[in-house]
């Protein structure tokens, strides 16, 4: 079972692992594609929470988060390929945090085709975010092991 399980771990993290391999190969000096891609979605983000909070959301080069978030994709995934909560909660963070800017669907009307792509996307992630919280919560169900060794046992003695 635990080979299995292994199995699993490295599959569900090879979307994660991939996807900031292809990041780091394509970072550069500004960022690279992903930077391009994002900013306009990272732009209205900022706004929207700037004008929810009432504050100004303080100035965040979008490089420093994409070099974050490629940090949390790698790192949480080799610890979750470890079976380590650690791993799940970097990649829950990573997910919470991304999940609203990239997947933008409550900036479109629901006519637009754009609108059922995003939607889609966000219930995936949201899917993800579950089995991670699933995850999560086996870990944390399943009591630890005692190590050393187990006690003998008593042989019954006969009363004579």
């Amino acid at each position: 079972m635990g080979s299995v399980s292994f199995v699993g771990r490295v599959l569900f993290v090879a979307a994660f692992l991939l996807s900031a391999y292809q990041e780091l190969n394509e970072f550069g000096a500004n960022g690279g594609p992903t930077s391009k891609a994002i900013q306009p979605k990272f732009n209205v983000f900022i706004k929207n929470v700037s004008a929810h909070l009432g504050v100004a959301v303080p100035h965040i080069e979008l490089k420093h988060v994409i070099a974050a978030t490629i940090g949390l994709k790698g790192l949480g995934s080799l610890l979750f390929i470890l079976s380590s909560s650690l791993g799940a909660y970097l990649l829950l963070l990573y997910l919470a945090l991304i999940t609203p800017i990239i997947h933008d669907f409550y900036n479109y009307d629901m006519e637009k085709a754009e609108f059922a792509g995003l939607f889609a996307k966000f219930t995936q992630d949201l899917a993800l975010i579950g089995a991670l919280l699933f995850f999560l919560g086996m870990k944390n169900s399943i009591p630890k092991r005692q190590g050393g060794k187990k006690s003998p046992r008593r042989r019954r003695t006969r009363a004579a």
